[in-house]
């Protein structure tokens, strides 16, 4: 188990679990898993793109991806149903808190003018989406050559509100903003 894993398991599910006023232990709101995609628009014309994405989300996360696939075919950028538009990862039980421990203690604070992550990025089940425009922001990434990638993070709870997805991201360390 991994620093972030192992800090959650001790310490931080029972003072969330006594501050959102939860009895059962096993009701406490976790993190059941990270999906981390990187949509490459340019990968129509150059399929390179698409493989220099692969491999830095490869770098980033540790893990193989898996390529995403146009839905429908839209005429005005020469994209048709079942051409490779992106790529994604899923991130699961050990890679998922090693992924979260380097996003939240590294990559976070070395984005450029970066004064807290929004807190209004919460869907009406407590998942949280994050957009991070420059993947260089990864250490992995340092000195590779790689084609500006934007990624889109989102992280699954088994939260029942966005206050305790808030409360359990704020537990975990998540910069967020003061009050907007």
């Amino acid at each position: 188990m991994t620093r972030l894993g192992e800090l959650y398991e001790k310490e931080i599910r029972q003072k969330l679990g006594e501050e959102l006023s939860i009895k059962n232990i096993n009701a406490v709101p976790r993190i059941s898993k990270i999906i981390v995609n990187a949509g490459v628009g340019r990968a129509v014309a150059d399929s390179k793109r698409l493989e220099e994405a692969e491999a830095a989300l490869e770098a980033i996360t540790g893990q193989k991806t898996v390529r995403t696939k146009a839905k429908k075919s839209i005429a005005g950028f020469k994209l048709r149903t079942g051409m490779p538009v992106g790529a994604m990862v899923t991130l699961r039980g050990a890679r998922m808190y090693e992924f979260l421990d380097r996003l939240v203690n590294v990559a976070l604070p070395r984005v450029r003018d970066f004064r807290g992550i929004s807190r209004n990025a919460f869907d009406s089940k407590g998942n949280y989406s994050l957009g991070i425009k420059e993947h260089t922001v990864f250490p992995e990434l340092i000195g590779q050559d790689v084609a500006a990638i934007s990624l889109q993070i989102n992280i699954n709870t088994n939260a029942k509100s966005k206050e305790d997805a808030l409360a359990l991201l704020m537990a975990l360390g998540f910069p967020f903003k003061a009050k907007e």
